[in-house]
């Protein structure tokens, strides 16, 4: 189990500039949607900004956090 504060931390950390919308689908702490707004993700495939958020989230996507959906958008600084 993981509070979605802890998320958007991992994030932000790796992601400084990012807006980012966590929701917990379940209510159990397994599952997540989260909607990630950023200027790094400009110029990159969905598969790479998507990559970038997984990273940040160091290995815990399929461990402590079950599911994650994500929604990623590249926004100008």
């Amino acid at each position: 189990m993981m509070e979605s504060t802890e998320i958007e931390r991992l994030i932000k950390e790796s992601l400084p500039d990012a807006r980012i919308t966590i929701k917990d689908l379940r209510g159990d702490g397994d599952h997540y949607e989260a909607h990630i707004e950023s200027s790094a993700f400009a110029g990159k495939s969905k598969v790479d900004q998507h990559r970038m958020v997984f990273s940040a989230l160091q290995g815990r996507v399929g461990g402590i956090i079950q599911t994650l959906a994500l929604t990623t958008t590249a926004v100008s600084q």
